[in-house]
């Protein structure tokens, strides 16, 4: 009642509001994957229904969806990256609403709001899959300041690694 915000391990007695947040273990390390802990192996079957069901429903191959995925988060639903990219698809919190996701950790949302936002970014760069790739990861306004992929190291890191799993993905597939 007097407008302080206590923390608290406890439930708050007296029938008094609370809002409970629960601790967000990932498993899952920036660090470790920057440092070479990347995982090779391939995951073909985790939350394969609602990738491909989202794949469709925005018209992006289903195999590039599950590489980004796996590139982002290493296929953790709980995912939050050093700077705030939440879920499966590392969602950044001020495109959320844009892309009418309430609950970034749900699978569903997370990977049809990402998903929503690959194809998006296909279709403002007319398919160029580099293109998107980079501006998924660097942002669209750095794609269009170097009138291509910028020169960030990690942005080339990044669209070179999605490319190299999807045609493993894609591979593992025929």
């Amino acid at each position: 009642s007097d407008g302080a915000i206590r923390f608290s391990n406890r439930p708050p007695s007296g029938g008094q509001n609370a809002k409970v947040f629960k601790s967000q273990r990932t498993g899952f390390s920036w660090y470790r994957m920057s440092r070479g802990g990347r995982s090779d192996r391939l995951y073909p079957d985790k939350f394969d229904s609602i990738i491909r069901s989202a794949a469709q429903r925005h018209g992006v191959d289903h195999c590039l969806v599950r590489a980004v995925v796996h590139a982002e988060s290493g296929f953790n639903p709980e995912a939050v990256s050093p700077k705030g990219a939440l879920g499966l698809m590392q969602i950044m919190p001020f495109n959320l609403r844009t892309l009418g996701i309430r609950d970034p950790f749900d699978p569903v949302e997370n990977i049809g709001g990402g998903t929503k936002f690959l194809g998006q970014l296909l279709d403002r760069y007319r398919g160029d899959v580099r293109f998107a790739l980079a501006a998924y990861n660097a942002g669209a306004e750095a794609v269009s300041k170097y009138k291509g992929i910028p020169p960030y190291t990690e942005t080339q890191n990044y669209v070179r690694r999605v490319e190299s799993l999807w045609r493993r993905y894609q591979k593992n597939e025929s």
